[in-house]
């Protein structure tokens, strides 16, 4: 199945230790690279983390960002008075009372200081199974954004190879047409020279000059790369570097059928070749 390189996805569910929320940014890459950012109390898990995504992707670059965001919890449930802390805070401030009559302290101030409040120690394998957790979810809905995209991408290129196939076989049509032509052309040549001809030097030129200008190949070979194309779009492994190859064969022929033409009809139409091999190598290269 085509797959695009260009996606974003996001989820987010109940960890041990707070709300773990998960986003994946991606964009077209020759290979896959995994940048991942996440809080330092999960960077332990970051090679299991890069583990899953390299499992279910395999290019393009990936932005992976991991969010915890914890719920003040007190004693018990997460977060952790340090009491014998707070009675030496309060000794202190009882202290100063008489120096600072006027000394008020908020309760969101105190426990901002250094070691009031405590998180409580989790567990780091349900920290674990919580972050794959999350990072499954966001990996489905990211691949099945990049499948959405890649249908799309897939019925461009598809249109293209149907153009193709119609320049092939009108070329086919006009081969016979431009080698009575240039039979023609050759004989009257011949025939205003003045000296006597050789027997057989019609033919001798007319072989010749066909053979300078036959692209039967180039025509079977475009053929081929179309039923090639469309096989490789029908696969359910990543395509995008057999595409991106076959586009390379397609644009030599082209250039090869522009360059034995001896006609306008043959010169436009490899031109024409040019200009829809271009553009589908642009959708190509976001092309898992």
């Amino acid at each position: 199945m085509i797959r695009s390189m260009t996606a974003y996805a996001s989820a987010e569910t109940v960890s041990p230790a707070g709300n773990l929320a998960c986003e994946l940014r991606t964009v077209n890459h020759r290979y896959l690279e995994i940048s991942p950012r996440m809080p330092d109390e999960l960077r332990a898990h970051e090679g299991t983390l890069r583990e899953k995504i390299a499992a279910r992707l395999s290019r393009g670059k990936v932005d992976a960002t991991v969010r915890l965001r914890s719920e003040a919890r007190l004693a018990g449930d997460g977060l952790q008075l340090d009491n014998a802390l707070l009675a030496q805070l309060e000794e202190l401030a009882n202290g100063l009372g008489s120096r600072f009559p006027g000394m008020t302290i908020q309760f969101t101030e105190l426990l901002r200081f250094p070691g009031v409040l405590q998180q409580a120690d989790v567990d780091p394998d349900a920290m674990q199974a919580s972050l794959l957790r999350v990072l499954d979810e966001a990996l489905d809905a990211l691949t099945a954004t990049r499948e959405r995209e890649g249908g799309k991408l897939g019925q461009i290129i598809a249109g293209r190879l149907d153009a193709i196939e119609t320049i092939v076989a009108d070329v086919r049509q006009w081969v016979p047409e431009i080698r009575a032509a240039l039979r023609a052309r050759l004989e009257g040549r011949l025939a205003d020279m003045r000296q006597p001809m050789e027997p057989g030097r019609l033919e001798q030129e007319l072989v010749l000059q066909v053979t300078r200008i036959d692209v039967d190949e180039e025509l079977d070979r475009l053929a081929t790369h179309v039923a090639e194309a469309r096989r490789v779009l029908k696969l359910a492994e990543p395509v995008g570097r057999r595409l991106d190859f076959l586009m390379q064969e397609f644009n030599r022929e082209a250039n090869t059928l522009g360059s034995k033409s001896v006609d306008a009809r043959t010169t436009n139409a490899a031109v024409e070749l040019k200009v829809l091999i271009e553009q589908m190598r642009e959708q190509v290269q976001n092309i898992e």
